[in-house]
């Protein structure tokens, strides 16, 4: 079976959010797909294989973190679809709609200037109070928190420069019963983006991720509403960084962003149904 690895929301190698891409040619045994992301150790890894009879989508997309199948994932969805036109398998501008088993059907396809477009459901945080230790995990005063349907936990402070330096206790932000803790606020004025944000995933297997597709579902609508646009621009603020692009289109969010394949090769530990 063919693996990439694939750097998503970046224009250069070893930068934005490194997702391995395994291309399917038939059915694999969830339990052999959590074991290969557990062997690649990405933040995900996606499965995807060609579906037939299916009048809404072409494809069937999972992801798996390096200990759990999750129900979305944003940069493994920018990868999936960089593989599937890199490689040839879906011809030059036509969209590809990926089946998911707990976000439905999702599209990408060829954006302006290179870039991959992907419709995914909003998802807004909603108010809600923040957790007892939860400014205490993340060393630092909470603005304004929320958390929506994922759920994840969207917690704003006060200026870029909090986010950039934050040194949360990992462990702790893995305790609050959320997918991902997502600190976020305005860029500084005069960046070329709008806003930026960190992720933390500890329920999932993921210390921080570099850049996360997903969280925008939230992000975008909570900044939009903030600062009156539909198009905003974020800055994930990891150490590998990476921008996302993003649109609300009534209850969808278009996240857009590029990709480069750093690996390219074949999985040669057998599938579900034969010994590994």
């Amino acid at each position: 079976m063919r693996m990439l690895v694939v750097d998503a929301f970046t224009d250069r190698p070893f930068a934005g959010n490194p997702a391995g891409v395994c291309l399917l040619d038939a059915p694999a045994d969830p339990a052999w797909m959590q074991r290969v992301a557990a062997e690649m150790r990405h933040s995900e890894t996606a499965f995807v294989r060609p579906l037939e009879g299916d009048p809404e989508a072409g494809h069937e997309l999972r992801w798996f973190t390096p200990s759990v199948e999750i129900a979305l994932c944003g940069h493994a969805t920018l990868a999936s679809g960089h593989a599937l036109y890199s490689a040839g398998l879906v011809p030059a501008g036509r969209p590809i709609r990926f089946r998911t088993l707990r976000s439905g059907v999702l599209t990408v396809r060829q954006g302006e200037g290179g870039g991959l477009e992907m419709d995914f459901p909003a998802d807004p945080p909603e108010a809600a109070p923040a957790p007892a230790g939860l400014a205490g995990a993340l060393g630092t005063e909470i603005v304004w928190s929320g958390r929506n349907g994922q759920p994840d936990l969207v917690a704003e402070v006060a200026d870029e420069d909090t986010v950039r330096k934050l040194d949360p206790d990992l462990d702790a932000l893995g305790r609050f019963g959320a997918r991902v803790v997502i600190v976020t606020a305005r860029a500084d004025p005069g960046s070329p983006y709008d806003f930026v944000s960190r992720a933390f995933g500890g329920a999932v297997g993921v210390g921080e991720d570099p850049v996360t597709g997903s969280a925008h579902c939230a992000l975008a609508p909570f900044w939009s509403a903030r600062l009156g646009r539909d198009t905003l621009t974020g800055y994930q603020a990891s150490e590998r960084g990476g921008l996302v692009g993003t649109r609300l289109d009534g209850g969808r969010v278009v996240l857009s962003g590029t990709a480069v394949t750093v690996l390219d090769g074949e999985w040669t530990a057998p599938a579900a149904g034969h010994p590994v």
